[in-house]
């Protein structure tokens, strides 16, 4: 589907009650949506396009009848999460218009205002353990329930690493290893698809939290929230603490990890499993994003994510050293070494 300029200024005039006077290209991420800023009158929106709706990775449930953008955009509103306003939408023409928030994202903020890091990280985390409370329970057609990370998804998501963070780049594994790794990623996937599931926003990362203003301090807006689904708890708190696109000291992710054990009411005992789960979902989750910056070179001919690789990486390798008591793990970072 292509952008129908007469279909934006309908949106636009309906919305707004003025044709558009100024329209702005803005930053894309990886997938396919294109964002606008749009000037009308004294009023500012952004307009989202969505040319397919089709998702790209493997996940389960059926096809919906409205967006999962929508869908999740309702839900969490109504759990008290702070969430873009809808103004218009017109999804048969790929199309919806959405307050605009600025460009302070997480990444921005913390580059200009250094100093408020802690602070705002500390934010972060506390949103998404109220987030995880409010969100216990989902009402039984939810979008949300009809996708987890499962063992099939979350299998998948290595088998991505080793198509394209190691055959991709030419590197080599022997026979031997590829049997190695094969198990090890069996057994990764099962173990994590048996935990528990919550919300999980998927990428809930320093892109992809805006920073808006307000009386006092500053609050921040979940964005890219349409392929919530199901999982770890800790999954969203990996995507935050170990972003491809940041880099904290150790101490610093521990300050934040005792501050989500505190907001969800953890004791000591349960914050020493919240330690070991992030580190197992840290070398499941970056394996897939390293892989899948790859992907996005060579697929989709973006070459931006590519300086991300080896950061990410790095992480995986910080993640498997904390677990070299685990004999799976001690393999796989022998395997890591290797490629």
């Amino acid at each position: 589907m292509e952008l129908d300029p007469a279909a934006l200024e309908r949106l636009v005039r309906a919305a707004l009650g003025a044709s558009p006077s100024a329209i702005e290209a803005m930053p894309g991420g990886a997938s396919t949506r294109r964002y606008l800023r749009i000037e009308a009158g004294k009023t500012r929106a952004v307009a989202m396009f969505v040319p397919d709706d089709k998702p790209e990775e493997v996940t389960s449930g059926q096809a919906r009848a409205r967006w999962p953008f929508l869908e999740v955009h309702a839900l969490l509103d109504a759990r008290g999460v702070r969430v873009p306003r809808v103004l218009a939408e017109s999804c048969a023409e790929g199309l919806l218009l959405l307050e605009d928030l600025g460009d302070d994202t997480l990444a921005a903020f913390i580059e200009r205002e250094p100093r408020q890091k802690s602070a705002i990280y500390t934010r972060a985390v506390e949103d998404l353990a109220r987030a995880q409370r409010a969100l216990a329970y989902l009402p039984e057609d939810s979008v949300v329930r009809t996708r987890a990370f499962d063992e099939t998804l979350l299998r998948w998501e290595l088998d991505h690493f080793r198509e394209w963070g190691i055959d991709a780049r030419g590197l080599e594994l022997s026979s031997s290893d590829r049997t190695s790794f094969d198990g090890i990623a069996d057994r990764l996937a099962r173990r994590i698809g048996a935990w528990p599931r919550s919300f999980v926003h998927r990428d809930y990362q320093s892109r992809n939290l805006m920073v808006a203003g307000r009386e006092g301090g500053f609050e921040l807006v979940w964005i890219d929230f349409q392929d919530a689904l199901l999982g770890p708890r800790v999954y969203d708190l990996v995507a935050l603490l170990n972003d491809s696109y940041q880099s904290f000291e150790p101490g610093f992710v521990e300050a934040r990890l005792d501050e989500y054990a505190r907001a969800m009411g953890f004791d000591a005992i349960e914050r020493s499993k919240l330690g070991r789960e992030f580190d197992l979902v840290t070398v499941q989750r970056k394996l897939k994003d390293a892989g899948r910056f790859v992907f996005i070179d060579r697929v989709k001919k973006n070459p931006g994510f590519l300086p991300y690789v080896e950061p990410t990486l790095a992480k995986v390798r910080a993640a498997l050293a904390r677990l070299e008591d685990d004999a799976d793990m001690r393999a796989l970072a022998a395997l890591i070494a290797k490629a």
